[in-house]
């Protein structure tokens, strides 16, 4: 099976960005949202990203036109029967991965592969509510998408040596450096990233050292580009509290336990860059 049509859910950071990549690689994308206003912001941040990829050299502008004409927007979810891949990229809740994977296994035709992005829930869990848990697999991608090379592949206990072998391949069209992972909470990336941010909140929360310290340490002390906190906000503190409890449910050890003080921060609506406040404050 040729893949040429490929379909996106979510616009959100990781949906527009897995839909830029895509499209840029001349793949026909639809884009689909529950909201006009967020397939409207997610293709805005697509153009923009875009002409700063123009205005770096790094694509010609007739590329640009070209990607941009590659994506439609939906807000009608049937649409994706055309699409030869489904690439879902929504919520980091269980429970609305597994309404849509019910919703697209109807909608898709057989041979159709469904992927996920999520970064920490069982494809496994999600292929059992298909038919085709054949053609169930991970594609973790990682933000910002244009930029980053890696994509985590997660197989799926049922998970088909031809659909993974279609998924590594088209991971290379598109530019990335596909990694194999078995199915596992938080696969690799997150199981050891995540408790990695989580102590850090711990340390600050115990009054070791202030945020900006615990960040200058990492940078200074262990080369990071970017310390341990500011990443925190940078992916969204929602989005780490989810994936602790992935962990620790999974895993059932208590040092997975999300710290008190980020429960705390996301039950305030301090969720990090994208509310504006978190361990740091933000325009």
């Amino acid at each position: 099976m040729e893949i040429n049509s490929v379909g996106v859910i979510g616009a959100g950071t990781m949906g527009n960005g897995i839909a830029h990549v895509f499209a840029k690689s001349g793949f026909k994308v639809l884009l689909v949202d529950v909201e006009q206003r967020f397939l409207d912001k997610g293709l805005a941040t697509i153009a923009k990203n875009l002409e700063r990829e123009v205005s770096k050299g790094a694509v010609t502008a007739d590329r640009r036109d070209v990607a941009l004409t590659n994506i439609t927007a939906s807000l009608d979810r049937k649409q994706l029967s055309a699409c030869d891949l489904v690439v879902e990229a929504a919520s980091e809740k269980f429970e609305i991965k597994r309404e849509l994977f019910r919703d697209l296994d109807q909608i898709c035709g057989a041979e159709v592969i469904i992927a996920s992005n999520t970064s920490s829930i069982s494809i496994t869990k999600l292929a059992a509510v298909t038919g085709r848990p054949d053609r169930v697999i991970g594609m973790h991608f990682f933000n910002p998408v244009p930029v980053m090379k890696l994509v985590e592949i997660i197989r799926g206990l049922a998970t088909s040596d031809e659909t993974f072998a279609m998924v590594r391949a088209l991971s290379e069209k598109l530019g990335k450096t596909p990694v194999e992972v078995n199915d596992a909470p938080g696969f690799v990336s997150n199981r050891v990233l995540m408790p990695l941010l989580n102590e850090a909140m711990f340390a600050v929360m115990e009054g070791v050292a202030t945020p900006q310290a615990v960040d200058e340490v990492f940078k200074l002390g262990m080369n990071h580009p970017m310390g341990p906190l500011a990443l925190a906000d940078f992916i969204g503190l929602d989005v780490c509290l989810d994936i602790m409890r992935v962990l620790q449910n999974g895993l059932g050890d208590p040092k997975y336990r999300p710290c008190p003080l980020l429960v705390k921060m996301v039950d305030a609506g301090w969720l990090g860059r994208k509310s504006g406040h978190g361990f740091y404050t933000y325009p």
